[in-house]
């Protein structure tokens, strides 16, 4: 079995590899790192979203009331922002905002969101939602939602499993879509599911295996998953066809990747 380690320090990655035997399957570390990457931008995103809708609970009733289902974040340079209201008639109506500082510092801000960014934000979340709703409608599961400007001014949406209510954290299903600038068009989609989501109880530290071996590489899915979930189980393994990729701690080293090729 031939490993590759990578190690992740914040956002930084760095790739230590092992010799390969000729003929051997390789191990697509350049693949993983891009959405390692993206996958530690989503959790930073959840952060937010954890923070600033905890805030919206000490709020008046009477402003909770004007909200609806649309909601958001973003950052700008190294602040994050994040919105909720209602979008009705094509508008998003902001009811609260929040900026979170380098400090993780949360306030609510009453300045208004740009109005082209809030209508084609709340507009793209709503159509992407739109595509699986039939299966939205036909399991028990709820999905954390993600939505990120591209540098050619596209949108990315990535729907996720969410940590369920009852402390089940759930994987088996992940679905990605793009869209033009405004959030109308969509312009690609990539949807995955295993035909049934899987799942499991986060009371226990214990070690676990998801099976993914229908896949040859790692889903952005499956990394965000093991990510987000690290420390609830003592060792997370992702269960490719060819391959298994797990995080490791080490309290001089902190987490890191090791990723090995099956025989």
């Amino acid at each position: 079995m031939k490993r590759f380690f990578v190690r992740a320090i914040v956002s930084t990655v760095i790739c230590i590899w092992s010799a390969t035997a000729l003929g051997q399957p390789q191990f697509d570390i350049q693949s993983f790192n891009q959405k390692f990457e993206t996958a530690q931008w989503l959790y930073q995103y959840d952060i937010i979203a954890w923070w600033t809708s905890d805030s919206i609970l000490a709020a008046p009733k009477e402003e909770q009331s004007k909200l609806g289902g649309e909601w958001f974040c973003f950052q700008e340079k190294d602040i994050w922002h994040a919105a909720y209201g209602k979008y009705v008639n094509d508008q998003f109506e902001q009811v609260f905002h929040y900026t979170v500082d380098t400090a993780s510092k949360v306030r609510r801000v009453y300045n208004p969101i740009d109005t082209f960014l809030a209508n084609s934000y709340s507009r793209a979340l709503r159509n992407a939602n739109r595509q699986i709703k039939p299966l939205k409608d036909t399991v028990n599961v709820r999905f954390n939602q993600f939505i990120k400007r591209n540098d050619d001014q596209t949108l990315s949406i990535w729907l996720l499993p969410a940590f369920s209510q009852s402390g089940v954290a759930v994987y088996g299903g992940e679905f990605y879509y793009k869209f033009d600038p405004s959030g109308q068009v969509m312009l690609d989609k990539t949807e995955y599911f295993q035909g049934q989501f899987k799942g499991f109880k986060a009371d226990n530290p214990r070690e676990i295996w998801l099976n993914y071996r229908d896949v040859e590489k790692p889903t952005l899915g499956a990394i965000f998953f093991v990510w987000y979930y690290k420390k609830y189980f003592t060792r997370i393994t992702i269960d490719n066809k060819p391959s298994n990729s797990t995080v490791l701690f080490e309290p001089d080293k902190g987490y890191y990747w090791i990723h090995v090729v099956k025989d």
